[in-house]
């Protein structure tokens, strides 16, 4: 009988060769597109225990194939989901509306290295129904979008990427159609305030139906420039589609900006929506009366709406409990009450009976436990209000596709 004395390098070569055809049929089983959690996962067990560099890698890279062909970056099944992301890096990190961006240092997002290839991983849950904005952090310095990502969710800081948990469903409320009316917006209007003490830009949006013989429904809108942004608030859009769709009556909306007109990196808003006095006023004797004069709508409080979010939701709730004679439709949107907690006093100690509420909150990284805490005022103080919550966080994502619930809510045709 004749035996054949191998070599150490023949035997890791024939042995490579053993696995690569292992690896063809892993290949094969990748190319599922209906790839479940659990053999998502056994393929990661794998992976991390081959020892070849080039074998690892080669399996690392038919998997990943297989999820970016069939657009399973991030992957997501029922409440999962799992990062992921290709690269020879060091480090690597998801921050995002579930920790606050990174501050939040009691929620890692840390990427693990997927055994000895360059996909780095981290698995977490959220409802199946949640939709955040992330980045990714490469080496704790530099701040990408997901590459593999297709979805983008833009902030007033630029685009973030978008993760879509599987229940969660876009509203077309958002989206443009080239097939009906539209209402007409202004250019910027520029006025000089006295008691702001500087210029203030503002739009007025009139609807498509809008008559010279009606006094219309009028909403007044803070951070104007960001509402009426497409990739924002597309609030503009959303006001044609329900205007159209009559769900609404004809409603003008003004939009009023932040931002310093000859200066836009100058922005005010820190201190107009500190429960600031001259703000109001501001509305109240100036901005107000110069809408009125030049356009058909209502004096009367109860249809006149104030719309903000954030520190805008906070200047809201301050406008409609200390003005419910000029404001008696309040929509607060994610309120950042924190900014000035003394608004809880202000509610406590209105009398008001007759405003209509809207206020809305994510559940995730976002203003939370003040909502809920106002939640409570409202309902102690008997008061009519519609509060919902959303597993999102603090997102234009969540914002614009509440406007049309806002707008029916206080303007609604039936």
């Amino acid at each position: 009988m004749y035996f054949k004395v191998i070599t150490e390098t023949e035997f890791f070569l024939s042995m490579r060769y053993v696995l690569l055809i292992f690896l063809t049929l892993f290949s094969g089983a990748c190319n599922d597109p209906h790839l479940s959690l659990k053999e998502l996962n056994q393929k990661l067990i794998q992976i991390s225990n081959i020892e070849d560099k080039y074998l690892a890698k080669k399996a690392a890279d038919n998997l990943w194939h297989t999820l970016v062909n069939n657009n399973r970056i991030p992957y997501t099944s029922d409440s999962s989901v799992i990062f992921l992301y290709k690269g020879d890096v060091e480090r690597v990190s998801w921050n995002g509306d579930f920790n606050n961006w990174g501050s939040n240092t009691l929620i890692k997002f840390e990427g693990t290295q997927l055994g000895n290839s360059d996909i780095w991983f981290y698995k977490h849950t959220f409802p199946s129904n949640a939709r955040l904005d992330y980045k990714i952090n490469i080496n704790n310095i530099e701040w990408v979008l997901d590459p593999e990502n297709p979805f983008q969710q833009w902030s007033g800081f630029g685009p973030n990427s978008e993760l879509r948990m599987p229940d969660w469903q876009e509203d077309t409320i958002v989206n443009s159609s080239v097939n009906i009316p539209k209402g007409n917006i202004s250019n910027p209007i520029t006025m000089r305030s006295n008691s702001l003490g500087y210029d203030v830009n503002f739009w007025v949006y009139i609807p498509y139906n809008y008559e010279s013989t009606l006094q219309h429904n009028v909403i007044y809108v803070t951070d104007g420039d960001e509402y009426i942004n497409d990739d924002l608030g597309s609030m503009i859009t959303v006001l044609d589609n329900l205007h159209f769709q009559g769900k609404i009556e004809p409603t003008v909306a003004v939009f009023i900006s932040p931002l310093d007109p000859k200066n836009q990196d100058l922005n005010r808003r820190m201190d107009e929506m500190a429960n600031n006095q001259k703000f109001i006023s501001f509305f109240i004797g100036e901005l107000i009366p110069r809408v009125e004069s030049g356009y058909k709508v209502s004096k009367k409080g109860i249809d006149r709406a104030i719309l903000g979010t954030s520190l805008g939701g906070l200047t809201a709730t301050y406008f409609g409990f200390t003005r419910p004679d000029i404001f008696q439709k309040i929509g607060i949107q994610s309120p950042a009450y924190w900014y000035r907690d003394e608004i809880f006093d202000i509610v406590k100690a209105s009398n008001i009976t007759n405003t209509d509420i809207f206020m809305s909150v994510g559940t995730i990284g976002d203003n939370t436990i003040d909502a809920r805490n106002m939640k409570n005022l409202f309902e102690r103080k008997n008061l009519r209000f519609n509060y919902i919550e959303v597993n999102e966080g603090h997102s234009w994502g969540a914002w614009r596709s509440q406007i049309d619930d806002i707008l029916i809510q206080f303007f609604g045709t039936h």
